[in-house]
């Protein structure tokens, strides 16, 4: 039987073990992954994360699914736009963050109307047509079958719902080079210092160059079969957020 290679960064891996790799990834960064993404991006991640909730359209009383949730940052601001009567879930495959998460929110009295699962993004735990919204944050580049997710988030939309993708992608051509030496030198530096750890950091730039750039991820989500499929470029590219529609 042949066995089925991804990427993991730039080696090339067994696709059955990419999911423990990513685990244990996030198992490293967990404690110390939202200071990081503040010195990280300068504090701009909060705004790419604002500019993604503006493209949800997310209204009060409708549910809203945030894969890779993370420690929550987006969980949040989709809880405060679907209210008291709405309904947020956070997904995340990782239980370090998906913990982090959840007391994250519940420690800001964020609680009533948001509901945790620890899945796998490939095979979501939800019924057909459940969702008016879903939305991933920086975690599509870490899933070992792309297409299945992008399946996967179309299934559980309603007709009329839309997915909204934020994640790191091609930067302008007058950026790249100056892009690339933070990446690749500051980034595993910085990671060193702040958390002891590099590798993971060092795993994040390389993840990024593999990652489909702006045009081939808006194909993929054609194909996947969403419609009126539009990206937007923020930070001259090095952050792009992809909307299309279940139609």
């Amino acid at each position: 039987m042949t066995t089925k290679i991804t990427h993991f960064g730039f080696r090339q891996i067994a696709s059955a073990e990419k999911a423990r790799k990513v685990t244990d990834v996030f198992n490293s960064v967990a404690p110390k992954y939202d200071l990081m993404n503040d010195l990280m991006s300068f504090g701009m991640h909060r705004l790419w994360k604002y500019y993604a909730l503006l493209l949800t359209g997310v209204r009060s009383g409708q549910r809203a699914l945030d894969l890779a949730c993370g420690t929550g940052d987006l969980t949040a601001r989709l809880a405060d736009r679907v209210g008291p009567t709405g309904e947020v879930w956070a997904c995340d495959i990782n239980s370090s963050m998906l913990a982090l998460g959840r007391d994250r929110l519940t420690d800001r009295g964020i609680a009533d109307n948001v509901r945790y699962v620890q899945a796998d993004a490939e095979h979501l735990p939800f019924p057909d047509r459940y969702f008016d919204c879903v939305t991933i944050a920086f975690g599509l580049r870490n899933v070992t079958e792309q297409k299945a997710v992008l399946a996967s988030m179309f299934r559980v939309l309603k007709p009329g719902g839309r997915l909204v993708v934020l994640e790191f992608s091609q930067p302008r051509p007058w950026v790249k080079r100056v892009y690339d030496l933070y990446s690749f030198k500051a980034l595993p530096l910085m990671g060193k210092l702040v958390t002891g750890d590099a590798r993971s950091y060092r795993y994040l730039a390389e993840s990024i160059r593999m990652h489909p750039n702006q045009t081939a991820l808006l194909a993929m989500m054609q194909r996947a079969g969403f419609e009126r499929c539009d990206y937007y470029d923020l930070s001259a590219g090095i952050v792009a957020v992809h909307r299309g529609y279940k139609l």
